[in-house]
């Protein structure tokens, strides 16, 4: 028996202008184009080390004042955290008069805002103690407590930012003139 003649293939020598059908691929073995390699990440250098350096060492002052406030005004299991509620709002109020004289008045030291903007300030706020505060008070069946708790923190903390950078400001602007 012979073979019957064949049509020439897309693509061949006889249709140039006609592309060649894609192969099928196994996308088991071969899952097609890759993605771009994801740019590498600097190592630390000189210029990232100190700044990583100044944050934990401001976060361990901060975190350690936190302790130390949390020593000296325990609060009851059940009981409306106060000395949670004072540190978050002193510390914001801190933030706000902070961020207006690095800002404003004075021409800080580029490691300065790191070390106590993030570190220390950063440490001693605690909005994560504030959220379990706020989950054991509703599993205690505190629940108006710990709504009250949850919206008095937020009010407070965002007032004590605003009113310590507004005052801050007036008392800069005061004595430029």
């Amino acid at each position: 028996m012979t073979e019957a003649p064949r049509e020439p293939r897309a693509g061949s020598a006889a249709h140039p202008e006609v592309p060649a059908a894609p192969e099928p691929v196994d996308p088991v073995l071969d899952p097609g184009p890759r993605p771009p390699a994801p740019a590498t990440r600097p190592a630390l250098t000189h210029g990232q080390a100190p700044v990583l350096a100044v944050v934990a060492a401001g976060g361990a002052l901060g975190a350690a004042a936190r302790y130390g406030a949390a020593l000296l005004w325990p609060t009851a299991a059940s009981g409306f955290p106060w000395t949670t509620l004072l540190v978050n709002v002193v510390g914001c109020a801190v933030i706000g008069v902070f961020m207006v004289v690095v800002t404003d008045v004075w021409a800080a030291h580029r490691l300065v805002r790191p070390f106590f903007g993030t570190g220390v300030l950063g440490g001693f706020t605690t909005f994560s103690t504030y959220a379990v505060d706020i989950q054991h008070l509703l599993r205690s069946g505190e629940a108006g407590t710990g709504l009250a708790y949850l919206g008095v923190t937020v009010v407070a903390a965002l007032a004590a930012v605003w009113c310590s950078a507004s005052l801050t400001r007036r008392l800069v602007c005061g004595r430029r003139k």
